[in-house]
C-alpha cells in the first residue's frame, strides 16, 4: 500500500532522494559521484541537490562522506519507489505503448495523491478480478484491431 503523504519536494529534489534511497537499498554507502553517475548528473548539481535534502532534513550528508538517509528521507524515499513501480505497473497492465519507465517518471511528478490512490486501487482491483481485467485486454485488442464493440 502506498502510504507517505505528498511530497513537498520539487521534481529534481524527488529523483534525487528516490535515487539515494535505492542506492541505499542495494549499497552500504552512497556516495556523491554514485548518484551523479546513476542520473548522468554534474557533480556540482549533486552537491546542490544533497544540500537542500540536507536543510530539509532528508538526509545527513557531510563534504567528502557517504550520504545516509534520516527517517524522514526513508519513509519519503519509500513512498516515491512505490509510486513509481505503481506507475509503471498501471503503464504495462494498460498496454500502453510507451516507454514505461520514462512515462512513469514524467507521470510519478504531477499527479497529486488522490490520483495515484485511486491508479493504486484500480491495480488492485484488477488484479483480484481476472475476469475484469481479461475483459479489459480483450476490449483494448478490439480497439487496436479497429473492431466495432458493442
Amino acid at each position: 500500500m502506498i502510504e507517505g503523504g505528498e511530497s513537498v519536494l520539487s521534481p529534481s529534489l524527488e529523483d534525487y532522494l528516490e535515487e539515494i534511497y535505492r542506492l541505499a537499498l542495494s549499497s552500504q554507502t552512497v556516495r556523491v559521484t554514485d548518484i551523479s553517475h546513476k542520473l548522468s548528473v554534474s557533480l556540482p548539481s549533486v552537491n546542490k541537490a544533497v544540500h537542500k535534502l540536507k536543510v530539509q532534513a532528508y538526509v545527513d550528508y557531510e563534504r567528502y562522506k557517504e550520504i545516509t538517509l534520516t527517517d524522514k528521507g526513508k519513509e519519503l524515499g519509500y513512498f516515491l519507489v512505490q509510486r513509481n513501480q505503481l506507475l509503471q505497473k498501471f503503464l504495462n497492465m494498460i498496454c500502453s505503448n510507451c516507454q514505461v519507465a520514462a512515462e512513469a517518471e514524467a507521470m510519478e511528478h504531477y499527479l497529486s495523491e488522490p490520483t495515484i490512490l485511486a491508479i493504486q486501487s484500480l491495480v488492485h482491483f484488477l488484479q483480484r478480478s481476472p475476469e475484469c481485467y481479461r475483459r479489459f485486454l480483450d476490449f483494448r485488442q478490439a480497439v487496436d484491431q479497429d473492431i466495432p464493440t458493442e
